[in-house]
């Protein structure tokens, strides 16, 4: 096992190499840049700028490089922990992301476990029980899930927050707790409000999940070792916990490669509508604007965390199953 996980970190230096060309490429598709935007909202207010101010700005950003300068001159920088400066928000792009990433991996690991800690046993009950009342009762639920919209479930629950419970959901903290330091009282008035985002990001993702766990075990249920499990009189839960369980979860341990950015990149719209302080909307508004350090650093740490996460999935995978075994 040791020498497989240095094989794959070893691989997975030609892998980002690959990735960063790709990223650079990407944000450098669309015409103009963000300082010719910029210009334009200028001349739009009546405001006119001189050419050497623009020649200044732009080699103030390594924007009158030749584009193979601009990517070595960037991801020489990532490299050392220094992502650039955020044109449009005048700040350091470290600083901007780091103060967003901390509040969204939270609320990604909270709608993961949300997600797991619900669809795991709604599809272990519904494949046990299969075609009971309650089986096509979280089927009908589950399909309501797979097709409300995120951001229009986000709506609902805020308004049901506000008029049942007089609760204000909009952002993470209570007005009085946003800016005030660290304590037991902020820790309590952010889960109070996080609960919204987490069932918001979890719903689609437990209805998925638990129609995959319950058409997994319903196969291994029918397989002859758990045929003669049952007939040798083993326990009914420790036959479905010891043996199809734990193969019918190896899918979902597989794809935590892939879940984490997913949960980060498509949180973007919900944080919109509930005013969150993430990386999604960041990321929405760094695409737009073509503010190329801001857009470019987080689409390669999403990156980052994807290879890194598949190395996860593989190592758990082979913790889980003792039937995988890489060597």
């Amino acid at each position: 096992m040791g020498t497989y996980i240095l094989k794959r970190l070893l691989a997975m230096i030609p892998t980002l190499i690959i990735i960063s060309v790709i990223v650079f490429i990407l944000i450098q598709l669309p015409p103009g840049d963000i300082i010719s935007a910029n210009l334009a909202a200028l001349q739009q207010q009546g405001m006119e700028v001189s050419t050497e101010q623009i020649e200044a700005l732009r080699a103030q950003y390594n924007l009158d490089m030749p584009l193979p300068l601009q990517y070595f001159h960037w991801i020489f920088n990532f490299m050392q922990g220094d992502m650039g400066y955020s044109i449009k928000y005048e700040q350091p792009v470290n600083t901007l992301i780091w103060e967003r990433l901390g509040y969204t991996v939270i609320i990604a690991v909270a709608s993961l476990l949300f997600t797991w800690a619900l669809a795991i046993p709604i599809g272990i009950y519904s494949a046990v029980k299969q075609y009971s009342f309650g089986d096509y009762l979280f089927t009908v639920i589950g399909l309501l899930g797979l097709a409300t919209p995120s951001f229009m479930l986000a709506l609902i629950l805020m308004y049901c927050a506000y008029t049942w419970f007089g609760i204000s959901v909009g952002g993470l903290f209570s007005p009085e707790y946003a800016e005030a330091p660290w304590s037991l009282s902020k820790t309590a008035d952010l889960l109070s409000h996080i609960w919204i985002p987490m069932i918001v990001l979890g719903t689609a993702g437990t209805a998925s999940i638990m129609r995959v766990m319950r058409a997994n075990l319903l196969d291994e249920l029918s397989k002859p070792y758990v045929v003669t499990a049952r007939a040798k009189g083993v326990r009914p839960m420790k036959l479905i916990f010891k043996y199809p369980v734990r193969i019918a979860i190896n899918p979902f341990i597989s794809t935590i490669g892939w879940l984490l950015p997913t949960l980060i990149s498509g949180e973007a719209i919900v944080s919109i509508v509930l005013n969150l302080p993430t990386t999604g909307p960041l990321l929405l508004q760094a695409l737009l604007s073509q503010d190329m350090f801001l857009a470019g650093s987080f689409l390669m740490l999403l990156s980052i965390l994807t290879v890194l996460g598949m190395l996860l999935s593989d190592i758990l995978l082979a913790v889980v199953d003792p039937r995988i075994r890489y060597e």
